[in-house]
């Protein structure tokens, strides 16, 4: 079956405003709450990590990387979430039509990176009020956009596959999305673990998440970071930017190999 068939195509534009619409249904604020939720979590990191405990003190505009990252992590974390779910959710629309069930997972993926983008604005207004000179190097961006969206989908893609079968993926997943936060820095700077173990925080890097934001943070907020290539050494400096290709295609592949069974097991 053609993906990209009109047939196809429409029935992912009725996914992604079908999930838009119920995502905040009933609640009294709506979609402001896509704003709302990271904002009000930064607000706590921002009091806690850098206000009280100082960290990024040394980083110039640090706040505004904290929330470029929040942000960013925010996305990884709703396209993973939700796309974990997504099939098992859908089961009665999988029994009943015949089409590419990736499309279910994609709508997802696609419904989160609305709310990211919207987000983002919200980044840049916040990072002009904050006097932020932004970077020149800010057109290279949207590649990096690109590694996050793949990346994220392919995690996306195994979650769902995974989950159809074994339903103990939910809460594990929950558990790793919280470690995984606070060993990405997110909310402290890899300069403050490049301080205290240099090997550490070469490691860190090598986690395509770390990769993604540490460079996000360096193309907008000029002069107020380091790219991941500057940290490590350039035998090793391309294996953070190769995994989430290699994520995103073995997650595909996992995916579609495992997709004939999902109506019958769910």
């Amino acid at each position: 079956m053609d993906f990209f068939s009109r047939k196809n195509r429409i029935l992912l534009k009725e996914l992604v405003k079908t999930d838009f619409k119920l995502r905040y249904q009933g609640s009294l604020m709506g979609h402001l709450w896509s704003i709302l939720k990271p904002m009000m979590l930064f607000t706590v990191m921002y009091m806690v990590f850098i206000h009280f405990l100082r960290f990024g003190s040394d980083v110039p505009h640090f706040e505004v990387a904290l929330l470029l990252g929040m942000v960013m992590w925010t996305f990884f974390q709703e396209t993973t979430s939700m796309g974990l779910v997504s099939i098992v959710s859908r089961g009665d629309l999988l029994r009943k039509l015949s089409f590419p069930n990736e499309i279910i997972v994609i709508a997802v993926s696609i419904n989160a990176m609305i709310n990211f983008l919207i987000n983002l604005l919200v980044v840049f207004v916040f990072a002009i009020i904050n006097g932020v000179n932004i970077s020149h190097y800010a057109y290279l961006a949207p590649l990096l956009l690109v590694e996050l969206y793949l990346f994220s989908l392919g995690v996306a893609f195994i979650l769902a596959t995974l989950f159809v079968r074994f339903r103990d993926i939910g809460p594990i997943w929950e558990v790793m999305m919280q470690a995984g936060m606070y060993a990405t820095p997110i909310i402290y700077p890899i300069s403050m673990v490049m301080g205290k173990s240099p090997l550490a925080a070469k490691v860190l890097m090598l986690n395509p998440l770390a990769q993604i934001i540490q460079d996000m943070r360096y193309l907008l907020i000029d002069k107020a970071n380091v790219m991941v290539s500057q940290l490590l050494v350039w035998k090793y400096a391309f294996i953070p930017y190769v995994i989430p290709f290699i994520i995103f295609i073995f997650g595909y592949l996992f995916f579609k190999h495992n997709a004939k069974k999902f109506a019958e097991i769910i």
